[in-house]
């Protein structure tokens, strides 16, 4: 007898529940790489957003910079990220920083 297609390609739950959390993009506590597809992005950063920044404080751009780089180098690219998916708003001047929605 052979195994009916839905099972030859069936993943664990908790394989495929790996597959698509956020920890997946990590190893050893750093981030492998900043996902290219948009809806995984924004799945890291949310993550990032919840884990490194509080609500109602304001950073400066060195501190949020000093947060990112605990993840990854490419802070400049993460805090840009950030910012243009609302995760963290920048006031004008770009001194000050907070978590947005």
């Amino acid at each position: 007898m052979s195994a009916a297609p839905d099972t030859l390609h069936a993943r664990t739950p908790s394989s495929a529940s790996r597959t698509h959390s956020v920890e997946a993009l990590f190893s050893r506590g750093r981030l492998v790489a900043i996902p290219r597809r948009p809806a995984r992005r924004e799945q890291l950063l949310a993550h990032l957003a919840d884990t490194l920044f509080e609500r109602e404080r304001s950073y400066t751009e060195s501190e949020v910079n000093e947060a990112l780089r605990t993840v990854h180098e490419d802070c400049s690219a993460l805090r840009r990220y950030l910012v243009v998916a609302g995760l963290m708003v920048r006031t004008r001047d770009g001194a000050s920083y907070r978590r947005g929605r």
